[in-house]
């Protein structure tokens, strides 16, 4: 294992500048944010730790980037940010999210109510949710995973022309694997920082998926059915668990980060990392570093003790997903409360933030 180290001065200057402008913008924060902030480059901090590196094909190793500071962030002539009539992500559901129509609907509201809470100050909105046949995108059979894929690109399309006229961003969600041309084997998600629109599957992040239990394998498509949308009729949806919330939460939240910006991150660890696998993908973290969390921010104008506060009442409360029963015939009702146990360690690290905002 590596480990990334960059030292303090390297860190201040990423996050505060050297920019006497950059450097008036951050002194005028509140004494508490600065204190939080600062904990990027004090050396014994524990907040907020380095990054790790555990094998060649970690993102860093594989796909290296520029570093993007705050500086660089702040002077980005394409960096696109909200206005006061664009201020609501859309988030637009495209098939359903779980095996039945309540499971989908209650899946969706928990990633509003996240999302909301993350990019406190802005408005989430849903769509009514769409059949993969209302995008008219192309679709086809793995032939490593035997798994249904929908074509990235044309999504994004399908995106843009619905984006509505009040939105910052529209982003697509779906359990349905994704490519985004004929080469490649998989993506996670897909997104244009110009149109404001971006695409992201959560098919990988069930427990089941690499394993030889997968029940989302089917045979090749028929002579014939590459334009016949039925075979998205019943398509295999994971069991809804904490871990795919968790994970789901992770790359929404990552992939919007993008549109706002935001390009992965190599100063920290920090959820706008990049990763090349699933687990690396696990060892992100939900929160942004303190650089990250200066340029978000930036963008949305937030205060950053209310929006720690807005994340830990999201963990704790459940009334966006009140215990939901649905009857399974003999089986009698499923409760659907918020399965948020693999929030409760970020949640006491947020807690530990919010001590040093406060003092």
């Amino acid at each position: 294992m590596e480990t990334v180290r960059h030292s303090e001065h390297t860190l201040k200057t990423a996050l505060i500048s050297e920019n006497p402008r950059l450097v008036s913008q951050y002194e005028k924060l509140d004494a508490g944010e600065r204190r939080l902030l600062n904990e990027a480059f004090k050396p014994d901090h524990d907040l907020f730790g380095p990054i790790t590196l555990h094998s060649q094909s970690d993102w860093i190793i594989s796909h290296p980037e520029a570093p993007q500071d705050f500086e660089q962030f702040f002077s980005d002539p394409y960096r696109k940010a909200p206005s006061p009539d664009k201020r609501s992500i859309y988030i637009q559901c495209i098939g359903s999210l779980g095996n039945t129509r309540i499971i989908s609907e209650e899946y969706i509201k928990w990633l509003k109510g996240y999302c909301e809470a993350f990019f406190y100050g802005l408005t989430v909105k849903l769509l009514e949710p769409v059949p993969v046949s209302a995008t008219r995108c192309s679709f086809r059979v793995n032939d490593n995973t035997q798994n249904l894929q929908i074509h990235a690109g044309h999504i994004l399309k399908f995106l843009k022309k619905k984006k509505p006229e009040d939105a910052f961003c529209i982003v697509g969600i779906t359990m349905i694997d994704l490519y985004p041309r004929d080469s490649w084997n998989f993506v996670f998600g897909q997104a244009s920082l110009t149109d404001g629109v971006g695409i992201f599957s959560f098919a990988r992040y069930g427990s089941d998926f690499y394993s030889s239990r997968y029940e989302g394998r089917v045979s090749k498509l028929q002579k014939g059915s590459s334009s016949d949308y039925a075979v998205f009729d019943n398509y295999y949806t994971p069991q809804v668990t904490s871990v795919l919330l968790l994970r789901s939460c992770k790359t929404l939240t990552h992939e919007i980060g993008h549109i706002f910006g935001l390009r992965h991150c190599q100063w920290l660890a920090c959820l706008m990392q990049g990763s090349n696998h699933l687990e690396e993908a696990d060892r992100r973290p939900l929160n942004l570093c303190p650089i990250c969390l200066r340029k978000l921010q930036c963008a949305i104008g937030f205060n950053i003790r209310e929006r720690y506060k807005a994340l830990v009442r999201w963990i704790e409360d459940e009334s966006d997903s009140p215990g939901v029963s649905t009857k399974r015939g003999r089986e009698g009702t499923v409760d659907l409360p918020k399965p948020v146990d693999a929030f409760k360690e970020w949640k006491e690290w947020i807690i530990k933030c919010l001590a040093v905002v406060q003092k």
